[in-house]
């Protein structure tokens, strides 16, 4: 029978500090690396001293956590916490702040697991899951007297300090160049960065004051434009990126079902409110603009829904992506269920076809004023090719796997465009559906997407980059409007001003809440005409 190995606690900390900077932060001295690569010439002290000064900060860090009975199941959640995080950054740029952690914490398990691949399976079973056993296993050696515990604990922390002083002496504008250049670098570190957006997550979700529940838009007055009641589907798309789209010139034919169809007008210039589902979805259905949105006053606050149904329009929002993250929790909602249509569903998600199923039922069990908001599942990635059926595989070769970095980029490329060109076909679809109706109603499809998404450009991936870090086309997101001749008429709308404005201003988000409150003929203290992009073309 072997006896367990033992352990002095101090150099447990050590170990920990060199496991944690060895395994884990391949990003950040990949990064670091990346940049002096790119400079005429570099100081190799400095350049050695790098991770010296990361294991003496590691170092530094957790000697506090070394508490008998707390260290090793402190140290276990944060190995199998920093060994998902380092592979998602190694391998897809992803930035784990407030808003990332936001983003998971959001996500369903549809969702969580169509990250599921076999290189991050390895990943966490050798840098998360063994490491943890054997932390499990050793047995710690601790100090007799808590008096010399405290003294060699403050004397590692001193020797760490005294390392990374000393080392900043010798090279403190080196730091502080590449450090004010880079300002991302400290958002590599792990576990620091992604423990400290947890915690300011955990702090505004949890301990935040608790706010009175907000109404907006009381004193409504909405006139009718038509004796003819009106039914516009609203498309909120996912992870859409408008560089792809043929419509704003993009080289490959991606939209060729909505450029069929007469008076699709495309917006070349708009940008979103975030860069992930959870800030973007709840900024652009406020009237706070990116600027001011503040995710705990949206979640005790009416949003742009609500406004239209207290001014007397009927709506129906529809669910294909996991949840409308608040902003239709006070509106009929239909979550589609993949068990209620197999033929359209792959039995975790449905291809977003399905939300045109039982769409004539739907809208004649609706009176009067009708809007229809579809949430679509769109290019969610990484599974891109679950998007779209085998009908609709247009560009081959495409990426039928998860672990998207290892396709080749001509691959991912044709999986993505795949999904949007899958998307226009849905849209087209959605006009077909309304133009069939123009006898009865006054008819108009806005849509919009949430956020746009990285394809391995500058090495990241998917989404969710801090917005002021984020690539553009993780901000630049595509909009299309159709309105019906009817539908334009009635409401004043010059087609022709539309079109020359879609092609030349600069749109985003924000402008999202007004104009549609003016295409509803909504007007209250939470209207701005100078955020209503209709407003300028209205005779």
């Amino acid at each position: 029978m072997h006896s367990r190995p033992h352990v002095h606690i101090m150099i447990l900390i050590l170990a920990l500090a060199l496991f944690f900077a060895a395994v884990f932060n391949w990003t950040i001295f990949s990064h670091f690396f990346n940049i002096l690569s790119a400079l005429e010439s570099y100081k190799l002290g400095f350049a050695i001293s790098i991770p010296i000064v990361l294991v003496a900060a590691l170092n530094f860090v957790f000697t506090p956590f070394s508490i008998k009975y707390f260290v090793k199941p402190f140290f276990m959640l944060l190995i199998l916490s920093s060994s998902l995080v380092s592979y998602s950054m190694f391998k897809y740029g992803v930035i784990f702040d407030k808003d990332m952690i936001r983003n998971l914490m959001e996500t369903n398990q549809s969702e969580a697991t169509s990250y599921l691949n076999t290189s991050i399976v390895l990943w966490f079973l050798f840098t998360g899951i063994l490491p943890c056993l054997v932390l499990a296993w050793v047995k710690i050696e601790y100090h007799t007297r808590w008096y010399q515990g405290i003294f060699y604990r403050c004397a590692s922390m001193l020797a760490s300090a005294l390392i990374i002083g000393g080392i900043a002496a010798l090279y403190y504008q080196d730091y502080a160049s590449i450090g004010r250049n880079n300002s991302s670098l400290n958002k590599e570190i792990v576990p620091a960065y992604h423990v400290y957006s947890t915690t300011k997550y955990i702090k505004e979700r949890f301990f935040h004051h608790a706010q009175p529940f907000a109404k907006l838009g009381l004193d409504e007055v909405r006139t009718r434009s038509s004796d003819k009641p009106t039914l516009m589907f609203l498309v909120v798309g996912e992870t859409a990126r408008a560089a792809n789209f043929s419509s704003n010139g993009y080289h490959k034919e991606t939209n060729p079902f909505t450029a069929s169809k007469e008076g699709v007008i495309s917006f070349q210039q708009v940008r979103s409110c975030g860069t992930a589902t959870a800030i973007s979805i709840p900024c652009m259905f406020s009237n706070m603009g990116r600027a001011g949105f503040d995710s705990q006053k949206a979640k005790n606050s009416e949003g742009l829904l609500d406004v239209l149904q207290r001014g007397g329009v009927n709506i129906l929002w529809k669910e294909n992506d996991g949840g409308c993250k608040g902003v239709c929790d006070r509106v009929p909602t239909i979550t589609i269920n993949p068990k209620d249509f197999p033929g359209l569903c792959n039995g975790k998600t449905c291809y977003d076809e399905v939300m045109l199923e039982n769409i004539e039922h739907e809208i004649k069990s609706m009176a009067g004023d009708k809007l229809i908001a579809f949430h679509l599942i769109g290019s969610h990635g990484p599974t891109y090719f679950q998007r779209y059926p085998d009908s609709q595989r247009q560009f081959t070769p495409d990426c039928p796997r998860s672990d998207i970095e290892n396709c080749s980029p001509q691959e991912l490329e044709n999986t993505y465009d795949n999904t949007i060109r899958y998307t226009d076909k849905v849209i087209g679809n959605m006009i077909d559906t309304l133009s069939a109706y123009q006898d009865k109603y006054q008819t108009a499809l806005l849509y919009i997407s949430d956020h746009g998404e990285s394809l391995g450009e500058l090495g990241l991936y998917l989404h969710g980059a801090p917005y002021k870090l984020a690539p553009e086309v993780q901000t630049h997101v595509p909009m299309q409007v159709w309105l019906s001749q009817g539908f334009a008429k009635s409401h004043n709308i010059d087609l022709s001003c539309l079109r020359n404005n879609a092609a030349r201003e600069a749109y985003s988000h924000d402008h999202f809440f007004s104009s549609m409150l003016g295409l509803w003929n909504i007007r209250s203290s939470v209207y701005d005409q100078q955020l209503d992009l209709f407003a300028g073309c209205r005779s």
